[in-house]
């Protein structure tokens, strides 16, 4: 038997907001069950004439997400122990989609420039012994 959605999954879900897990699984609910679908249309309904409930204002606004910097010194581990357990909830319980998808991108960078610096000294190295050669 599938589980019940909550009012607040189902905002969710209309905003992309749910893990990939959870997306799936109320698509997959979605195809067989009539009722749920019909609360998705009110739901949908509601937000064109511009009724939106607290959830949906907190989640469009992203009220309780965190700044690119603050996702930057949670890499680097220099945040706060309170604010940074904070940050580690919100990414790994909440599964905040955006800011999951901007750490990632940091990652992505963090290991880009690591490759540079890499290279860099690589090209340091090999080349200092021509450098006193040449003197």
């Amino acid at each position: 038997m599938p589980r019940e959605f909550s009012q607040a999954d189902l905002e969710a879900y209309l905003d992309e907001a749910l893990t990939t897990a959870d997306m799936a699984e109320i698509e997959t609910v979605l195809r067989h069950d009539a009722e749920l679908l019909s609360r998705l249309h009110a739901i949908h309904g509601r937000r064109d004439a511009g009724i939106h409930s607290l959830g949906e204002i907190w989640r469009s606004q992203r009220i309780s997400c965190v700044d690119r910097e603050t996702l930057g010194n949670y890499l680097l581990n220099v945040l706060e122990p309170d604010h940074h357990s904070y940050v580690s909830f919100h990414l790994e319980h909440i599964g905040c989609r955006y800011c999951l998808a901007n750490l990632e991108d940091l990652k992505s960078r963090q290991s880009e420039l690591s490759r540079a610096e890499q290279r860099q000294q690589r090209y340091f190295q090999s080349s200092a012994g021509l450098l006193k050669n040449a003197r």
